[in-house]
C-alpha cells in the first residue's frame, strides 16, 4: 500500500489531482447559476399556467443576520394554505394583499406578482457554489504549483561583467572590507 501511495506522490499525479479538483469545483460553482436559471424559467411557466389567487401577508420576520421573510396566507381549492417567501428584491408590509399564481398539482408552490417563488429555494446550491469556488481555487493553485515553469521558461542568464585587473596596487581581490594598499 505504501509503494502505491509513493508512486502517486509525484508532481504529475499531484497536477492531475489539482485538475480534478478544478473540475469538481467548477461544477459546484456552476450549480447555483443553473439552479437560478431553472427557477426563473419555472416562475415564468407557473405564471403562465398557474391558477390565479390572492394572498395576504399575515406576518413578516426579520432575523438577526438581516434576512427578512414574509408569511403568506391564501385559499385554494377550498383549503387555506400558509407559505413563506423570502424578501429578495421586494418586501411587502404586514396586511398587504398580493396576487399569486398557484401550481394546480402542488398548492404550496406559487409565484408572486413580483416574480418571487414560494419557499427558500436555492440556498443549498448557493452554499455548494461557495464551496465550489474555494475548491476550484485550491485546484488551480495546486495545478499551477506543479507545472515545471523553469524547465519550460528558463531564466536568462545575465552576461558576466569582466573584471579588469587592477594596476599598481597590492590588493586585487574583492572584499567586503577595504584594505589599505600601502601599509
Amino acid at each position: 500500500m505504501h509503494a502505491a501511495l509513493t508512486r502517486l506522490n509525484t508532481p504529475t499525479w499531484q497536477a492531475v489531482g489539482g485538475i480534478l479538483l478544478s473540475v469538481v469545483g467548477g461544477f459546484l460553482l456552476w450549480l447555483p447559476f443553473q439552479t437560478q436559471t431553472a427557477l426563473d424559467h419555472w416562475a415564468v411557466e407557473l405564471r403562465a399556467g398557474g391558477e390565479p389567487a390572492h394572498a395576504i401577508i399575515y406576518d413578516r420576520i426579520t432575523k438577526r443576520r438581516g434576512g427578512t421573510t414574509m408569511y403568506f396566507r391564501y385559499d385554494f381549492g377550498g383549503r387555506t394554505y400558509e407559505q413563506e417567501v423570502p424578501c429578495v428584491e421586494v418586501c411587502r408590509s404586514y396586511g398587504d394583499e398580493v396576487r399569486i399564481w398557484v401550481n394546480r398539482s402542488d398548492p404550496t408552490d406559487f409565484v408572486t406578482d413580483f416574480d418571487q417563488l414560494s419557499g427558500h429555494r436555492g440556498r443549498l446550491q448557493g452554499g455548494l457554489g461557495a464551496a465550489g469556488f474555494m475548491i476550484l481555487l485550491l485546484g488551480v493553485l495546486l495545478t499551477l504549483s506543479r507545472v515545471p515553469w523553469r524547465r519550460w521558461f528558463p531564466r536568462r542568464s545575465r552576461p558576466r561583467r569582466r573584471v579588469r585587473p587592477a594596476t599598481g596596487g597590492a590588493f586585487t581581490g574583492r572584499s567586503k572590507h577595504k584594505r589599505r594598499a600601502g601599509r
